[in-house]
């Protein structure tokens, strides 16, 4: 575990309903005061964290005095939007008296199914964190319908972890980690420290429901944890109760459960951009772009000659060399009326081309994946 999180510079953070809530009591003061002074130290020691907070639906349920989850969506929607209020508040205060500030980030299904919506959620994070920014992410369960939830922020957490290729998925939960059984019911269940990611043996073992103030189980962040894999992300499951466990986790320190990955963070990004999706068009490069290309960086809009096919922001796009040969591929960050309007033409005349900037770059280099 030593060298697996020891090692880790971006972390996504999630905690639970039932710690944000002190199982249903209300907002657990303390509890997120101390979380604060934890990423606190992790960013000083130059970690990126991104934190994502289940709760909203439990503090609207106390604030309301509700002591039943409720079924309907529009009860649901109602509950998150009185508890979102003070959920933030209270994140805010906490991160600002440890010299953090603080962005509310609310994501539905839609905005990481969506190739544009997703890019443009990742420019948003990135740029937060460059800025030394703690995003703090929940679903957007005021607009949410039953078709379109994550369904728990389990699940949210993997997918932002993905979404920002986390080297580390941390889940703060209200047990020690992942048990051969539940130790609630046997007596003789034994912590698991170690485990693979995806195999389906813990998925068996962690069956269960949630508790009645969230709505995931230890099923949902082993599922999770298969997820995250898929990025590269290893998954520590620990309680959220246990002294200084963020820094205790990122120091190495064998604290709950880790689920590892066995997919190497470049391996997954680079399958992902060339075998899993299609290509809406093609951008036709000078030699120059192709060796900067080479060299690792980022495609500009000057070694663009143009653009081919009818695409938006967000598209995935081959990149083709004077030769002829695709050499690269990736996803554009213009489409491709845009694209072809910036082509030849340096960054800074961008803003003047177009009235406005989206990126610098056509295709961001962590947005980019070298072929053969």
């Amino acid at each position: 575990m030593k060298t697996r999180l020891a090692t880790a510079r971006r972390l996504v953070v999630k905690v639970g309903s039932a710690l944000v809530t002190a199982n249903g009591a209300g907002l657990d003061l303390a509890a997120i005061e101390d979380w604060a002074r934890q990423v606190g130290a992790l960013r000083r020691q130059g970690r990126e964290v991104v934190l994502v907070s289940s709760g909203a639906i439990a503090c609207g349920m106390q604030r309301l005095g509700w002591s039943k989850r409720p079924r309907t969506v529009h009860e649901l929607q109602a509950a998150a939007a009185v508890g979102q209020m003070g959920l933030v508040q209270v994140y805010e205060g906490a991160f600002s008296r440890h010299g953090l500030h603080t962005a509310q980030i609310l994501l539905t299904h839609d905005d990481l199914a969506d190739r544009k919506r997703y890019l443009n959620a990742r420019s948003t994070l990135t740029t937060l964190l460059g800025l030394g920014v703690v995003p703090i992410i929940n679903e957007n369960d005021t607009v949410v319908t039953d078709e379109i939830k994550f369904g728990d922020n389990d699940t949210l957490g993997a997918l932002v972890a993905n979404l920002i290729e986390a080297d580390a998925l941390i889940i703060l939960t209200d047990q020690a980690g992942l048990y051969t059984a539940d130790p609630r019911k046997d007596a003789s269940a034994t912590l698991i420290g170690e485990a693979t990611a995806g195999d389906e043996a813990l998925e068996a073992m962690a069956g269960g429901a949630g508790s009645a103030i969230g709505k995931g189980g230890m099923i949902t962040k082993v599922v999770a944890a298969r997820r995250a894999a898929q990025s590269g992300a290893h998954t520590a499951i620990a309680s959220g109760r246990e002294a200084d466990v963020l820094i205790r986790l990122a120091a190495g320190e064998a604290v709950g459960t880790l689920l590892v990955s066995q997919t190497p963070p470049l391996a997954a990004r680079k399958q992902w951009l060339a075998d899993h999706l299609q290509l809406a068009g093609r951008l036709l490069l000078d030699a120059g772009a192709v060796n900067a290309l080479k060299a690792g960086k980022s495609l500009l809009p000057i070694g663009v000659v143009t653009a081919e096919g009818d695409f938006g922001r967000g598209a995935a796009v081959a990149c083709i060399a004077p030769d002829g040969r695709e050499i690269a591929r990736g996803l554009s960050n213009y489409g491709s009326g845009e694209a072809r309007l910036i082509a030849r033409k340096s960054t800074a005349e961008i803003e003047s081309l177009l009235g406005y900037v989206d990126e610098r770059e056509i295709i961001h280099r962590d947005n980019l994946i070298l072929l053969g």
